[in-house]
């Protein structure tokens, strides 16, 4: 596991020579982002899938954001009345000492790990927090009240996540294969159980519900006519999996995002991990505030609102995913073409239609562009660790665009799916942008 206290020991390091300005190191905004980034490595680290990791991502952030909107409340607007059956949340007392940018990260950290984790999964990382307050002389007033105040919105945060239906579809029944030509049916080498079958069944924040803009009816499953136009689509996602160029290998690996690839080689297996595409995208908006030079609470709403795209995304997906069902690329190739056939990624446990990494991006594409603008031309370093070099983008829309392309190149959809996912996924981001009012 990844150490957990890096950009705290930087941050020490930085400010060794400013013992009491406690503000300097716990109110930098690129701790904020280290500590999104912690999260994501105990998602990896757990092998949760990227639906429930986007579960951890959008309570967390927004547990973080009520913070800052208790204590600013002249800029930011609390998601009371907003968001789906959120309804009650602890006031912030005027005469109360509380340091928001400290609260608002013990808050993250508190819901981050206990929507879905083991308890203390954070310990050691919210351990080194409480110390490095300590360590620059926090007043003990403060850091009491702040943590009472954090320990009160996340207490408010958590309960209210319990009424999404989330244990509930932890109990229900198991998806059944149909083994019918056209439907999903597990794929090589894993051969998975189907992911998350009833996600559509999770409450969305800005949604009415899961089915609100369902997609459209795949195209027609046929393998016997020429030319009929799903037979064109598999074979022009076979001559392009045949003759991709270097480019197009990179485009498909850096937004590959398996949070859990089997690799096998004879009779050796083992799993890889990386971050899932959520976690992807909650990268690239840390990125893109340490480029505005977002401060604390500017950072902070920035990954709120683009953690409830990304959270309503999935749910919009995942019901089109399972209403239609459909047959992954790798299943029809091999039974009706070539039975050697495989694809350059390796195809995850889910339905083909409509694609979940495409949807996402261009939800969160659009909540982006809402925030920084338009033609924010940025660098993503996030695959770096992983061993990827980087890719760089004219815009947010730019990059969820390449992203259509990537699962394309991949292998793992076909692209009329993800030109239709990307549409579904820009209405999904547009509706958060125009329904959620949180900075005044």
């Amino acid at each position: 596991m990844k150490s957990k206290s890096l950009v705290l020991l930087s941050l020490l390091f930085i400010c060794s020579c400013q013992k009491k300005e406690y503000k300097k190191v716990l109110h930098d905004p690129r701790l904020f982002s280290e500590t999104v980034k912690e999260l994501n490595h105990v998602v990896m680290d757990n092998s949760f899938s990227p639906v429930v990791a986007s579960r951890n991502y959008a309570y967390a952030a927004i547990a973080a954001y009520e913070v800052i909107a208790a204590g600013l409340p002249e800029k930011y607007q609390t998601l009371q009345g907003q968001l789906k059956d959120l309804d009650s949340l602890p006031n912030l007392k005027e005469k109360h000492k509380v340091d928001i940018e400290y609260a608002a990260l013990l808050a993250f950290c508190s819901v981050g790990q206990a929507v879905t984790f083991p308890e203390g999964s954070m310990k050691l990382y919210v351990d080194s927090v409480k110390q490095l307050a300590a360590d620059h002389e926090m007043p003990e007033d403060v850091k009491s009240q702040s943590e009472d105040f954090a320990s009160q919105i996340s207490k408010a945060i958590i309960n209210w996540s319990k009424g999404d239906n989330y244990l509930k579809t932890r109990a229900a029944e198991k998806y059944i294969v149909t083994n019918n030509d056209g439907y999903w049916a597990p794929t090589p080498p894993m051969y998975g159980d189907a992911m998350e079958p009833h996600w559509n069944q999770i409450r969305p924040f800005v949604l009415d519900s899961a089915d609100q803009l369902r997609a459209p009816k795949p195209l027609e499953f046929n393998m016997k006519d020429t030319s009929s136009a799903y037979y064109k689509e598999v074979m022009m996602l076979k001559r392009a999996s045949e003759n991709l160029t270097e480019d197009q290998k990179h485009m498909a690996l850096f937004w590959d995002d398996n949070p859990l690839k089997m690799n096998v080689y004879g009779h050796a297996q083992f799993s890889s991990k990386k971050f899932s595409p959520p976690a992807h995208w909650m990268s690239i908006t840390g990125i893109a505030a340490e480029k505005a030079k977002f401060n604390y609470a500017e950072t902070v709403y920035a990954f709120a609102k683009v953690s409830i795209a990304l959270f309503d995304a999935f749910i919009q997906c995942w019901d089109s995913k399972f209403t239609y069902s459909t047959a992954r690329p790798e299943t029809v190739i091999n039974k009706f073409i070539d039975k050697n056939w495989t694809p350059l990624l390796q195809t995850p446990p889910f339905p083909e239609y409509t694609c979940g990494h495409s949807t996402i991006s261009s939800s969160a594409g659009e909540v982006l562009t809402e925030i920084y603008g338009d033609n924010f031309a940025f660098t993503d370093t996030t695959e770096r660790e992983f061993g990827i070099k980087d890719r760089s983008f004219k815009s947010f829309r730019a990059a969820a665009e390449e992203n259509n392309w990537a699962r394309f190149y991949g292998g793992i959809h076909f692209h009329q799916s993800c030109l239709v996912s990307t549409d579904l996924g820009r209405k999904v981001g547009q509706m958060v942008v125009a329904k959620l009012k949180m900075k005044r």
